[in-house]
């Protein structure tokens, strides 16, 4: 990566410490909030760690940002309480607070692009299995916290529940979960796709 990214690096890491502290203050519920940051201070913790070995491009490294902050947002109101959900439930007269759904949909949307470059750049995949493998990896891995969560919630807080798990009644959450990210993950498959074939690009 030019070194001339650098100040723009640790300015995003710098602004995401900045906000991720500000949400630490005084959360909706502490417990909840540690178990839903698990993930999120351990992958910070390993783009930080890993950044000489493998450094993402700014594209990757601002999308991974954008998703982690609003991770950080749900995780601070919990995901069935953030404010926004609840204007866009009565605006669109939904039945349920829709925010957990948009981080689902946004971890698809957002991480496929990081996930893509990571297959290309270390396994060596090209055109479409580049997309097909990372929209398959995307939704193994919503599979797998789901699966996680679930472990999480009934051994490390079982009394924390449908809280941490933001299923706000629906049996079918987890499902519903990795359909959203599916969806997003094909979504920017498709556009990214669509972009390398136009003329000047890299054909991968």
């Amino acid at each position: 990566m030019d070194r001339s990214a650098q100040p723009l690096l640790l300015g995003l890491l710098l602004l995401y410490g900045l906000f991720w502290t500000w949400l630490a203050i005084a959360p909706f519920d502490r417990r909840d909030w540690l178990l839903e940051n698990l993930l999120s201070v351990t992958l910070v913790a390993v783009l930080v760690l890993t950044y000489r070995r493998f450094q993402f491009s700014v594209i990757s490294y601002c999308l991974i940002g954008l998703f982690l902050t609003l991770h950080a947002i749900g995780a601070h109101y919990t995901y069935a309480e953030v404010p926004f959900g609840f204007w866009l439930k009565d605006l669109l007269s939904l039945s349920r607070n829709p925010f957990d759904r948009i981080a689902h949909f946004s971890y698809g949307l957002l991480l496929l692009y990081p996930l893509r470059e990571l297959l290309m750049r270390l396994a060596g995949v090209r055109g479409l299995w580049s997309s097909y493998l990372s929209v398959s990896g995307i939704l193994a891995q919503s599979g797998f916290f789901e699966v996680a969560e679930a472990v999480v919630a009934s051994s490390v807080s079982p009394e924390l529940g449908s809280t941490y798990l933001g299923t706000q009644g629906d049996e079918w959450d987890a499902q519903k979960d990795m359909a959203a990210a599916l969806a997003g993950a094909l979504l920017t498959a498709c556009v990214t796709f669509a972009m390398s074939r136009f003329p000047g690009r890299d054909r991968s």
